[in-house]
């Protein structure tokens, strides 16, 4: 219904940009071309190390990670994001897929991920939005690097309410059992790439690495759309 409504609304009134609200001109899509080129971009990539490793280090094995944009308070990174979560706007992770995607495509790093993983949400909540927010854009990266793209292999099994305002210890410890394999897990999987919305104090991507880690020896690497600076 969700999607039903969105495609309606697109037919009735004009696009627009989510940065600014703008009226979008042709060829231009999700974002103007102004706001486009004022993302807030990281250069947090999967060669050197950056800030985004040392979110983890100490707390599991990441062979490596990293983040496309800057999340700040106000913005156009929070902007397309919430529109992205709350607005039933899902293209917008396929945007951002395609759009990170050439630009990881060729990362050495990544020649041997085998399998991409969006960290998952919680049934009830994913039938009330309608979509995975991470879904498309997980889908996007998977295709630019050659990957197999599986929601089948992790599940949220406990219905989190939201942890932005928590501490690391916090999130950590409402986070720790909320993942689960399942049976499609035993599959040979080599090397996962993780992927969320947007990483805070990584507590929710620890979780899910530990869980996957349960499957044997198998790399982890993480991705996300953004991260807090």
């Amino acid at each position: 219904m969700a999607k039903i409504l969105n495609e309606i609304h697109n037919i009735l009134l004009p696009l627009v940009c989510f940065g600014c609200n703008a009226h979008l001109s042709r060829g231009e899509s999700v974002l103007c071309t102004v706001c486009r080129h004022e993302v807030p971009l990281t250069d947090y990539n999967f060669g050197d190390e950056n800030p985004v490793d040392r979110i983890f280090y100490g707390r599991i094995p990441i062979n490596k990670a990293a983040s496309f944009m800057f999340f700040q308070k106000n913005g156009i990174v929070k902007n397309i994001l919430h529109h992205l979560k709350y607005k039933n706007q899902e293209q917008i992770g396929g945007f951002l897929g395609e759009w990170y995607g050439s630009i990881v495509q060729h990362e050495s790093s990544l020649k041997d991920v085998d399998t991409v993983v969006p960290v998952p949400l919680h049934v009830k909540k994913q039938k009330k939005r309608g979509y995975n927010q991470v879904a498309l854009f997980a889908e996007k990266i998977a295709a630019s690097i050659n990957a197999k793209y599986r929601d089948d292999i992790l599940v949220r099994r406990i219905n989190t309410k939201t942890q932005t305002k928590k501490d690391r210890q916090l999130r950590w410890e409402n986070t720790k059992d909320v993942f689960q394999l399942t049976p499609k897990a035993q599959d040979s999987i080599k090397h996962v790439l993780l992927v969320d919305d947007v990483i805070t104090t990584g507590a929710t991507l620890e979780a899910c690495a530990q869980t996957l880690s349960k499957m044997g020896p198998i790399k982890i690497s993480v991705l996300s759309m953004a991260v807090v600076p």
